[in-house]
């Protein structure tokens, strides 16, 4: 019996990885285009941070894809395009108003959650687990985040 190592990952989990890389992707952009719509330098500045951290786990996950071997995702996905370009215009219908924009930075903060989520359960007992489980933790408290500032923003 063969275990898996970081440097010798089953297909199941790379796969899984490439998931996760593709999300914190499509993070990363969401949270730097939504910076230049947002009139408030404070916010604009969180968002652009909490890209910052999104491009650094897609490259941290993008390295152990590379180590076993594979060619890493480097592109968000369609569906996260479309999602910018729906903030982007809410974001002018809005005048730049950062509740709207919250409102739709935690969308996608909820599915980077979930992603992270499933990957955990699919990839259980997987050499991956006390790196995937670190970085869930990071997305996790950066969605709390968002989803705290859309409820302060809510009250104004």
């Amino acid at each position: 019996m063969s275990y898996e190592t970081k440097t010798d990952l089953n297909d199941t989990t790379i796969e899984k990885l490439q998931k996760l890389i593709q999300a914190n992707i499509d993070a990363c952009n969401g949270f730097r285009e939504s910076a230049e719509e947002l009139d408030d330098p404070a916010l604009s500045a969180l968002f652009r941070e909490l890209g910052d951290q999104r491009s650094e786990l897609a490259t941290e996950l993008q390295e152990y894809v590379v180590f076993n071997g594979e060619v890493p995702e480097d592109d968000g996905s369609v569906a996260a395009k479309t999602h910018r370009i729906w903030i982007n215009i809410r974001a002018k219908l809005n005048g730049g108003d950062p509740y709207v924009i919250l409102i739709e930075a935690e969308r996608g903060e909820d599915h980077a959650k979930a992603a992270y989520e499933d990957v955990l359960k699919e990839t259980a007992g997987s050499a991956m687990n006390d790196v995937l489980t670190r970085q869930y933790r990071v997305v996790k408290a950066g969605h709390d985040k968002v989803r705290d500032l859309r409820d302060s923003f809510a009250k104004k």
